[in-house]
């Protein structure tokens, strides 16, 4: 099976966020998205995994298989555990470098950002942050 590029997975979760009339509706649907999140294994929901900056908690986990980076998380608020979802389904199972690579500017063609207080804003950052810092720190072992 062919992996989708990121920029397809991010072009993909733009046109369902265009389906919707409203901001309500994307939010409803948000929250659907973070129930089919990968979660992350209870023994990563420690301060070591947490992603510093977000109003809520959220745990990123990342795993390498066959150069491709798994992510998991998890939250305790249903938006944000939405957030994670979009990000996760965004980046899970591509390689360190495509990661790195990738623009995250689809969060701003669904209007994510001036829909999001300004602490859950920022919490996003950190999240793109966190996930671009699993990929900075995988492909630093894969030049060894």
């Amino acid at each position: 099976m062919i992996m989708s590029s990121i920029q397809e997975i991010q072009q993909e979760i733009v046109e369902e966020f265009e389906m919707f009339d409203d901001w309500m509706q994307r939010y409803e649907y948000m929250i659907e998205l973070g129930k089919s999140l990968p979660l992350i294994d209870e023994k990563y929901k420690t301060d070591e995994y947490i992603i510093k900056g977000c109003q809520s908690k959220v745990w990123v986990h990342a795993d390498l298989k066959d150069d491709k980076i798994e992510f998991t998380a998890d939250s305790d608020a249903i938006i944000t555990k939405g957030i994670i979802a979009i990000l996760i389904r965004s980046f899970s199972g591509q390689p360190p470098q495509e990661i790195l690579d990738a623009d995250t500017s689809f969060i701003d063609e669904i209007g994510l950002k001036e829909h999001l207080s300004p602490t859950r804003a920022n919490g996003l950052v950190s999240m793109i942050k966190q996930i671009k810092l699993y990929a900075i720190a995988y492909q630093a072992k894969a030049g060894n």
